[in-house]
C-alpha cells in the first residue's frame, strides 16, 4: 500500500509563520451552546471563524504574490499542485558541511545550482531540503535562513519545473528586497511552495506530491495540506 508523508506545518492560534505577520485568531462563529437551541435535543454544531493572513503555515504562492496582472491562486492549474512527480534536491549537504539545522555550525545560506546537478527537473515538483525546518516556530528559524541563489533560480528556468518547494523561511535571502527567485519563477508561471517540512522522510525520487490551496480568487498566496505519497 502507498505511504503517505506529511511535509505541511500544522496551524494554530497565534503561531508565527514570518515575522512581521499576525498569527492566526480563532473563534466561534456558531458555538455547540449556542446552536443547542437550533436543532434537536442532543444535536450541536460548531461553526468556526478564522482571520488570518494567506501567508500563514505552509502556504503555495501563485504569480499574483509578486505580480500585479498574475495568475491568482485559483487560476493555478492542478496540473502542478496535485499528484505531480516529486524530487527532492539534497541542499543540505552544501549548507554547514551537510548538518545545517545542528546548533553553532557555520552556515553557508545561499544555495547554488549545484545542489540540483544529476536531476531531472521537468514537469517535477522540485522540493529543496536544507534542514532548517528544524527551527519552525522558534527565533532562530528566522535568523539566517538558507535559500536559492539568482543562479539557482535561472537553473530551475532551464529545467522547467512543475513547482518548486522549500522547507525553510523563504526561497529568496530576506535581505534582498528585489526577491529574484520569487520574481524569475513566479513570472515563468511556477508556483512556490514555502515552509515545508520532513523532506528527509522522503527518496530523492519515487514520490508523488500534492499541495492544493482552497481556490480563492484575489490572492496570491493560501495555506496548503502538503504530502508526499510513496509507492
Amino acid at each position: 500500500m502507498a505511504r503517505l508523508i506529511e511535509v505541511s506545518h500544522e496551524i494554530e492560534a497565534g503561531m508565527t509563520t514570518y515575522p512581521g505577520l499576525p498569527g492566526p485568531v480563532l473563534s466561534d462563529f456558531l458555538s455547540r451552546e449556542a446552536s443547542r437551541a437550533n436543532y434537536a435535543e442532543g444535536t450541536t454544531f460548531q461553526i468556526g471563524r478564522i482571520e488570518m493572513v494567506a501567508n500563514t503555515g505552509t502556504y503555495v504562492d501563485a504569480p499574483f504574490h509578486r505580480l500585479e496582472n498574475g495568475m491568482d491562486v485559483a487560476g493555478l492549474p492542478l496540473e502542478r499542485l496535485a499528484d505531480v512527480e516529486g524530487v527532492v534536491a539534497d541542499a543540505e549537504r552544501f549548507l554547514s558541511g551537510g548538518n545545517a539545522g545542528a546548533p553553532g555550525n557555520p552556515l553557508e545560506r545561499a544555495i547554488g545550482p549545484e545542489a540540483f546537478a544529476g536531476l531531472d527537473l521537468r514537469n517535477r515538483a522540485v522540493l529543496v531540503r536544507t534542514g532548517w525546518s528544524v527551527y519552525f516556530g522558534t527565533p532562530r528559524y528566522a535568523d539566517g535562513h538558507p535559500y536559492l541563489s539568482r543562479d539557482a533560480a535561472q537553473a530551475l528556468l532551464a529545467a522547467g519545473p512543475a513547482l518548486v518547494g522549500i522547507d525553510s523561511l523563504n526561497i529568496d535571502d530576506n535581505r534582498d528586497g528585489t526577491r529574484p527567485v520569487h520574481t524569475m519563477l513566479l513570472t515563468a508561471g511556477i508556483p512556490i511552495v514555502e515552509h515545508l517540512r520532513n523532506l528527509e522522510k522522503l527518496p530523492r525520487e519515487g514520490f508523488r506530491f500534492h499541495c492544493v490551496p482552497a481556490p480563492f480568487r484575489g490572492v496570491g498566496s493560501f495555506p496548503v495540506r502538503a504530502y508526499a505519497v510513496l509507492a
